[in-house]
């Protein structure tokens, strides 16, 4: 069998359950009990310095 023909073979049917299973899991560890508070946090961040600019890094010129 060709290389090729062996590698699409192995395209077509093993690595696309891998692949779907994979898509499948992360799916459901996003949706987890538990994470909205992480993603909440993540969703704030951007907004955590709104009220004051950070301070400037006294090694750094510009």
């Amino acid at each position: 069998m060709e290389t090729y023909s062996l590698l699409r073979e192995f395209a077509d049917s093993w690595m696309l359950l891998a692949l779907f299973t994979f898509f499948v899991a992360m799916f459901a560890w996003a949706w987890r009990p538990g994470s909205r508070k992480v993603h909440d946090a993540a969703a704030r961040s951007i907004f955590a310095h709104d009220s004051a600019p950070l301070p400037t890094n006294p090694d750094q010129e510009g």
